[in-house]
């Protein structure tokens, strides 16, 4: 296909095209003329990962640029390249230190072990959670999250990795734990809410509006 069908098919104007080719986040077209190009399915896939990458995971173009760079390398394995669109995902934290900080990431690495989870020392949310139970803990809440990390484990066991296609193309892959990382992880907040609204009814007695 020439690039305007692309544009067409993928909602993407031309220009922007222009720019992921010129920035290398999308592959060059197959050079049919002097001044013309064609494209095809892999292009969609990529500017669909682009766009999920941008839209949905609000990343900036420098880390969007990582994370293509590992989908474009065939010698990374699938595991690692999905666990560089997942640090990318993850918010930056300040880390601190201090007794508080350490009993909360001594309490992060406990619950990892005890689930028998398998995840890296670097792995990014390790120090988002810590940082949470800090928090937590400061305004005396419960710090108990076992019953939060057996609700997160039976979901992506049973629901969410499977919409991941991890012997499919790469791009395809990232996209679709970018996707389901947002958009499932909204989702979940937004429940968990209405549940607490529904749960406090049911308690207090209110009757259904």
């Amino acid at each position: 296909m020439r690039m305007s069908q692309l544009s067409a098919e993928s909602g993407i104007s031309i220009a922007t095209i222009k720019y992921y080719l010129r920035e290398g986040l999308l592959h060059q077209g197959e050079q049919v003329a002097a001044t013309r190009a064609e494209y095809d399915e892999s292009h969609l896939r990529r500017l669909r990962l682009i766009r999920a990458l941008l839209e949905v995971g609000r990343l900036p173009i420098t880390s969007i640029k990582k994370v293509i760079e590992a989908v474009d390398d065939e010698n990374m394995p699938v595991h690692d390249m999905l666990g560089t669109a997942h640090y990318a995902l993850s918010p930056a934290v300040e880390a601190g230190d201090g007794e508080e900080w350490t009993a909360a990431r001594e309490q992060v690495d406990h619950l990892l072990a005890e689930l028998g989870w398998q995840v890296s020392r670097n792995a990014p949310p390790r120090e988002e959670l810590a940082q949470t139970l800090v928090k937590i803990r400061q305004l005396g809440l419960n710090a108990d999250l076992t019953p939060y990390a057996r609700a997160a484990h039976q979901l992506v066991t049973e629901i969410e990795l499977d919409t991941v296609p991890l012997d499919g193309p790469r791009d395809a892959a990232v996209e679709a734990l970018v996707l389901g990382t947002v958009l499932y992880g909204r989702a979940f907040d937004a429940l968990r809410r209405l549940a607490q609204e529904s749960e406090s009814a049911r308690r207090l007695g209110v009757p259904p509006k």
